[in-house]
């Protein structure tokens, strides 16, 4: 990579498939262009609308193997600069550039994957993450060191944290008072852990709506009629009903529950 310490810089995003190396510069308007193709490089200037707003920008990228420069291609449009590199040999590239350290202008495109076709044919994107989903894990762990997860599954996982701390607090706290008294805190379970299941009830409506919004597969009919027959025995029959709530039984259904939910 060469760099000169008074040059501007584009940001440039780059993507790839097995055949050929996409680049978008984000260059608005560009003017007075000159681009230059050689084996292992290319080397771009031109006036536009950048970061730093209308100015010369320029760069010159180093590749990682070598490339077919007669086969190589770009194309120039208001918003951007494309550059359609054909490698010279059909494999992944494990980066863009020779030189391990990334320059900070240079990104990943995870939004766009070309194909060999599309470097004549304005045609729709393609999916990355459909395409080359093993691929796009590798690269987009490149570019930030770690995976991104999507809010969906980041979701899920602290709804299920959330469920299994609370049906977890209620079976110790019921263990560890059966433990001390013995049956003698068999009366006093509703009391001591009763708002904490009736809160762990409620919460459980959520997974009528997961289905429907696709967090999760199958029906919401199912999860709707199961949390509402709790919930139905729990407020109704319990809550509303003040013997009930020192019957040993409770003992038993809030273990029941909590165990089913734990496992």
């Amino acid at each position: 990579m060469i760099n000169t310490s008074n040059s501007l810089y584009p940001l440039v995003f780059w993507a790839q498939t097995k055949e050929q190396v996409t680049l978008k510069v984000d260059l608005k308007d560009s003017k007075n262009h000159s681009v230059k193709f050689t084996e292992k490089n290319l080397v771009f200037s031109s006036k536009g609308y950048g970061a730093c707003g209308f100015n010369e920008y320029k760069f010159e990228l180093h590749f990682y193997a070598p490339i077919d420069s007669e086969q190589c291609s770009y194309r120039i449009t208001d918003n951007k600069v494309e550059f359609f590199i054909k490698k010279l040999e059909s494999k992944w590239w494990s980066r863009l550039i020779a030189t391990p350290q990334k320059p900070h202008w240079l990104k990943i495109d995870f939004d766009r994957w070309s194909t060999e076709d599309e470097i004549i044919d304005d045609e729709k994107p393609r999916d990355i993450m459909e395409d080359y989903s093993k691929e796009f894990d590798r690269v987009q762990k490149e570019e930030f060191g770690y995976l991104k997860e999507s809010a969906k599954r980041v979701y899920m996982i602290f709804y299920n944290l959330a469920q299994l701390i609370g049906y977890l607090y209620i079976l110790i706290v019921m263990c560890v008072l059966y433990y001390r008294d013995g049956i003698l805190s068999m009366p006093k379970t509703y009391e001591s852990v009763g708002n904490a299941m009736k809160f762990c009830q409620l919460l459980q409506y959520l997974e009528v709506l997961h289905p429907i919004f696709g967090y999760t597969k199958g029906g919401a009919l199912m999860p709707f009629f199961q949390v509402t027959g709790r919930n139905f025995i729990l407020f109704v029959m319990v809550e509303l009903e003040e013997r009930m709530q020192t019957k040993p039984v409770i003992f038993y259904v809030f273990a029941i529950w909590s165990c089913i939910e734990i496992i």
